[in-house]
């Protein structure tokens, strides 16, 4: 990921003080680091050949037994393989991933390795600070890596009092507010993903927020997670590895995993980045599509995908699959439903199904392909996540799984959602017309597109208790930067 990592500065974070204040002094990030080009992942492996031990003898014999066909190395592998042996848990909302993942932490005793676009220091990034302080006291190694146009608005006592507990703390890709606003849209880390122990692993859409929580009302979002155990864990974790800097992983002693068989469910990770692995989610999307030929059932928060994603899915439904779509109907961001209904007079016309969603905002990230096929994660289905973002999907055959995920969204649609219709997606089309053909133009062109946004290089920096901003120092600077107040919404 050619985007980069910098540290995590209280107060709020390094956009609005220790950062600039380095660049103001001219501190240079050189030495080893610069020697290191910049590559498809944050940090240069080469310059960290600890990491390399750590892999090579903890996860690389444990899961070339996930080699698609049962053989061959998936450390040298171009298509990532399937893993058997595994066991998932289906989390929805809040109130199943906050009270899951919450009490592993409690009870790691080695090692946390986290990623998240968002945390907020409302009453679940409470929750969240005060599991990885008791994992800290347990003696476990303790990484939480966060993006900084998502997670921009903590205290300096909430964060220094993880890091004085001995929890370390990265910032991803970290920028200077134009005129108090963020303006790093682009490239960001949206990934959500835990492990724990080398035992478990999370993954899923769901941030460290309270409207992740239903009890919250209109401001809740509607969301899913999943639990996993076994052989796909090594994946995980060695994913998670990889997006550590150098400094942080130099820290860091070798976590022995747990990757016995833990049930019947095959698994395969697949990541985007901006270096190898650029289309990788969508790929496994397309070919599940392509090979489906019952049912494809769509829940996604932001859908506006490629051309040849539409495509597939409108031959999918000519060829007789029954394909459901579940997309907003109380959007976070009004424009998301605008992009997402000029595709419904293309999809309507050939037989697929639109449901929207109106309960409350939709944020999840799942599709269910025939009896066994299922995926979970990060990615939207939109040019943000499919061409821009670093993201986390995992792909399932689990037909447990996919019946009560199938079950679930059914009855969202039948009880909480408006069905649409060609005559009224049509509605006004003589004015939309130009907008939709300009849109197809669009997703046709946007992997193009997408190529001419700067892919930054490696910035790494470790945060450190004296980088602290104070918090009278940090209201001083809000009030003279008058910054104004955005919804994070991705």
């Amino acid at each position: 990921m050619a985007s980069a990592c910098r540290c995590l500065v209280a107060g709020h974070w390094a956009a609005r003080g220790i950062c600039a204040a380095l660049r103001r002094s001219g501190e240079k990030f050189s030495g080893p680091l610069a020697a290191a080009p910049a590559g498809p992942d944050l940090c240069a492996q080469r310059d960290f050949p600890q990491a390399e031990s750590i892999v090579q003898s903890t996860v690389v014999p444990s899961i070339r037994s996930c080699a698609a066909g049962g053989g061959g190395d998936p450390m040298n592998d171009t298509k990532t393989p399937w893993c058997d042996g595994n066991s998932v848990e289906l989390l929805i909302n809040g109130e199943d991933f906050f009270t899951r993942v919450f009490e592993c932490i409690r009870a790691a005793r080695k090692e946390v390795l986290i990623e998240t676009f968002i945390i907020f220091e409302d009453r679940i990034g409470e929750g969240l600070q005060q599991a990885l302080l008791q994992a800290a006291a347990n003696g476990a190694n303790v990484v939480v890596t966060v993006d900084d146009y998502g997670t921009s608005d903590l205290s300096s006592t909430f964060v220094r009092t993880m890091i004085d507990a001995g929890i370390q703390i990265q910032l991803f890709d970290p920028r200077p507010r134009f005129m108090g606003m963020r303006t790093n849209l682009f490239r960001r880390l949206h990934r959500k993903v835990v492990v724990i122990d080398g035992e478990l692993g999370f993954i899923g859409g769901i941030n460290y927020s309270v409207d992740h929580m239903t009890d919250t009302g209109l401001t809740a979002k509607q969301d899913y997670a999943v639990l996993v155990r076994g052989p796909i864990v090594g994946h995980i974790h060695q994913s998670a590895m990889s997006m550590l800097s150098k400094a942080v992983r130099a820290k860091l002693t070798p976590t022995p995993l747990k990757l016995d068989r833990a049930g019947d469910a095959q698994m395969l990770l697949a990541e985007r980045d901006n270096g190898e692995h650029t289309t990788d989610i969508e790929e496994q999307y397309l070919e599940a599509i392509r090979g489906a030929t019952q049912r494809i059932t769509l829940a996604n928060a932001y859908f506006f995908p490629s051309y040849r994603f539409l495509r597939e899915l409108r031959n999918a439904s000519r060829r007789g699959v029954k394909v459901t779509l579940i997309l907003q109907g109380q959007p976070d961001m009004p424009f998301v439903r605008v992009c997402s209904r000029l595709t419904y007079t293309y999809l309507l016309r050939d037989g697929v199904v639109i449901h929207e969603y109106k309960q409350r905002a939709l944020h999840g990230k799942v599709a269910l392909i025939d009896q066994d096929w299922s995926t979970v994660g990060s990615s939207n289905l939109d040019p943000l996540s499919l061409a821009l973002n670093l993201e986390a999907n995992l792909f399932i055959r689990d037909k447990a799984l996919n019946q009560h995920l199938q079950d679930h969204l059914m009855e969202l649609a039948a009880a909480h959602s408006t069905q649409m219709s060609l005559k009224g997606a049509a509605r006004g089309q003589w004015w939309r017309a130009p907008m939709i053909v300009l849109s197809f133009f669009f997703l046709r062109r946007f992997p193009a597109i997408a190529g001419l946004f700067p892919v930054h290089g490696v910035r790494l920096k470790p945060l450190r208790a004296g980088d602290v901003v104070p918090e009278a120092k940090v209201i001083e600077q809000q009030q003279n930067n008058h910054p104004l107040a955005q919804e994070k919404t991705l």
